[in-house]
């Protein structure tokens, strides 16, 4: 893929974050953890890759603006385009030791994704794409949502909120009405991988409740530019504003939407 100097400055950055994420990887047991509530963690490894992220695109690109899981947000002398970044997606998975967490970056021009890098370092797996010129797995190997249009031969994703509280109850309704009708239903702990393994065609669809916009705008478009389509849970609102959306093949999209609107 022939991608622009914001797609590959964008690579970079994931790539350079990713090594020091791997070496944190390999020592997860030394950590320096703290907790910003319930089942929400951050460490020494995440404000580090994030640190690393954003002297990459800020260094290159200072004016645009920013919005990082870690430091937040701040306004770039340009006010029509910004960083959306999440260092470390899956990092309950990363304290824990395994090896399922990404590294998440996208350009939002004018409010609309424009560039977006779902790396996983664990893996070597680079998802890119650009709108417009599709998207792509490693630089060679242009990818493509899943043909399956049977519900029961399909496999779905989603996240199960932790402690309890917030969409827990919708979530389990969710899976109640979906299990019993698919081919199973996979909770890895990361929703930007999800979004990237529907965009590759390894899941059929996926959904998810209050989410952050840094955890989704990349995966977004990269099943978009996939072939893929999104659409918010509740009908009418803005996804990244929300973070609650559901995402599929062209086939299994109006079945899942049903399903997770609950529409008989």
């Amino acid at each position: 893929m022939q991608g622009s100097a914001n797609l590959n400055l964008m690579i970079k950055a994931a790539r350079k974050a990713g090594r020091s994420l791997v070496k944190d990887f390999r020592e997860v047991e030394n950590l320096q953890v703290s907790s910003k509530g319930p089942g929400d963690f951050v460490s020494k490894a995440d404000r580090e890759a994030e640190r690393i992220i954003k002297e990459e695109l800020l260094g290159a690109r200072p004016t645009y603006g920013w919005l990082g899981e870690e430091t937040g947000g701040q306004d770039g002398a340009d006010p029509t385009r910004r960083w959306i970044v999440d260092p470390l997606d899956g990092t309950t998975n990363f304290l824990h030791g395994l090896p399922h967490w990404s590294v998440s970056i996208a350009l939002e021009h004018k409010g609309e994704i424009v560039s977006a890098v779902v790396f996983d370092p664990a893996k070597d797996e680079m998802f890119v794409a650009e709108k417009g010129a599709g998207a792509w797995l490693n630089d060679t190997r242009r990818i493509r949502v899943s043909g399956r249009s049977k519900m029961i031969e399909s496999i779905f994703a989603t996240g199960v909120p932790f402690g309890g509280v917030g969409p827990l109850p919708a979530t389990l309704q969710d899976l109640a009405r979906l299990m019993p009708v698919c081919a199973g239903v996979r909770r890895f702990g990361s929703a930007a991988l999800d979004l990237a393994y529907v965009a590759a065609g390894r899941y059929e669809g996926y959904w998810e409740r209050s989410l952050n916009a840094w955890d989704i705008a990349a995966g977004l478009l990269i099943v978009k530019e996939a072939g893929g389509m999104v659409a918010p849970v509740r009908e009418g609102d803005e996804i990244l504003e929300k973070g609650s959306l559901i995402a599929a093949n062209s086939d299994m999209f109006d079945p899942l939407v049903k399903i997770i609107r609950n529409q008989d």
